[in-house]
């Protein structure tokens, strides 16, 4: 058995938002093993405890998994953790301030320890220190007979249990099939940007609940209540609904995308506590197509950048291409807001298969380009390498201008050119009037 007891660091004033603090861990840590269990939840300590035995080879080793469990659960504020064979045994270690329980013999390290890291023997301090015990060993050395009868079932129960003697049993805690973490603050709040410290520890949990049920959320909300003294009116306050472009659970993303809209609110008043909810949640498995590892790929993707920078700059500053079926250069490409162009639309049209050769730059306007002999000049006279490629349509693309009717037919042959001066170029033919024909420049290979 490998048991892990997480403490919480500042217990909540309020019961309910104790209970619900120590409930917001244990969905986190669900993301880890589903034998998760909330020891002492009414107690003004309560702790989390996980079995992850079954689970350390999914995570690498006990070694790896020690870490990433120490390093995730620190952006919730837990700064005391240990592992023993035990349940009992990793809260109270965990409460003396030992982390590692197999360091040693357990029973060496428990007999060390206080009678206070026991809340069953703690009940009972004051009795045992008229005894002379002061430490979990010294209470062990008493006759059984007389702590039975002197003191409550528990007290053995719990040493015994905590000392691997007896079975532990736990009411285990079941995943929610929604997310809604609420977080008293330790001091007043005056400015939105500093809820931010805060609502990470609330978007850490968020994470664990979402990869726990291996899923992704695209829409959180942030509400924040005013403090009943300096608000206007009680229990007023506020909320902010951020949506991301894709599906993630990536927390330094989330944060980071919460930041830039934090940063335009007023709050208008002191904020007491915090609560954050997943709105919209979407099932979605990782997937990595690369040879190499994920520590060796540290960029951002694309969409990520574009979506954080307009949070920053709004979003109707921002845009991004979106291929469209149609054939037309001129109007092949759309522009739109990263609101508008949704990631599963751009993926379908995206796809389309091109197999003529599309050049790098396209001229807003085509130019009209000088003949000699029915042969295309630009910067000298230019060889013809690839074409024709015919592209003939429009006439369902009407228009108006000037109170007059019009499409945008078009029907030109298109080629790859080519001379000394300048480089390949994408020009078509097009006959117009009178049977005259014309070369246009189109656009540049770079």
């Amino acid at each position: 058995m490998l048991w892990v007891a997480l403490l919480l660091d500042s217990p909540c004033r309020d019961a309910s938002l104790r209970i619900e603090a120590a409930s917001g861990l244990a969905a986190w840590a669900l993301q880890f093993s589903p034998r998760v269990a909330i020891t002492e939840p009414l107690s003004a300590s309560p702790a989390v405890v996980m079995e992850v035995a079954a689970s350390v080879r999914l995570f690498g080793g006990k070694r790896k998994l020690a870490e990433r469990v120490r390093q995730e659960s620190a952006d919730l504020g837990i700064t005391q953790l240990a592992w023993s064979p035990t349940s009992l045994a990793s809260v109270a270690l965990a409460r003396g301030g030992v982390s590692n329980g197999f360091a040693k013999p357990l029973e060496q390290l428990l007999d060390r320890l206080p009678i206070q890291t026991l809340s069953a023997v703690a009940a009972h301090q004051q009795t045992l220190a008229r005894l002379g015990c002061q430490t979990l060993g010294q209470v062990r050395a008493l006759p059984r007979g007389g702590l039975s009868r002197r003191f409550d079932a528990q007290l053995l129960a719990a040493l015994d249990q905590a000392y691997g003697l007896r079975p532990e049993v736990h009411e285990w805690v079941t995943l929610p099939d929604t997310f809604c973490g609420r977080l008293e603050l330790m001091n007043r709040v005056d400015h939105a940007p500093a809820l931010l410290f805060a609502a990470r520890r609330l978007l850490v949990q968020m994470s664990g609940w979402l990869a726990a049920r291996q899923c992704g959320v695209s829409a959180f909300t942030l509400r924040w209540r005013h403090d009943s003294l300096w608000a206007r009116a009680p229990g007023d306050g506020g909320e902010l609904t951020i949506r991301t472009a894709q599906p993630t659970r990536d927390i330094e993303h989330l944060t980071r995308l919460l930041a830039e809209h934090l940063a335009k609110v007023d709050l208008g008043a002191p904020v007491g506590d915090i609560a954050l909810e997943a709105v919209e949640v979407h099932h979605f498995e990782d997937q990595n197509l690369s040879l190499l590892p994920d520590a060796n790929q540290t960029g951002e993707s694309l969409a990520l950048v574009l979506e954080r920078i307009a949070a920053r700059l709004g979003p109707e500053r921002v845009l991004r291409p979106r291929v469209v079926e149609d054939h037309r250069g001129e109007w092949m490409c759309q522009w739109q807001t990263c609101e508008q162009a949704l990631p599963g639309a751009q993926r379908r049209t995206l796809g389309r298969l091109v197999d003529i050769p599309q050049p790098t730059f396209m001229l807003p306007e085509p130019l009209r380009l000088a003949t000699r002999g029915h042969r295309p000049l630009y910067q000298g006279e230019l060889q013809l390498l690839a074409g024709p490629h015919r592209v003939e349509g429009g006439w369902w693309d009407r228009m108006e201008e000037e109170g007059q009717a019009s499409t945008r037919n078009v029907m030109r042959d298109y080629w790859v050119a080519l001379n000394e001066h300048s480089g390949l170029l994408w020009i078509f033919q097009t006959r117009l009037a009178d049977d005259e024909t014309a070369w246009f420049l189109h656009g540049h290979f770079a």
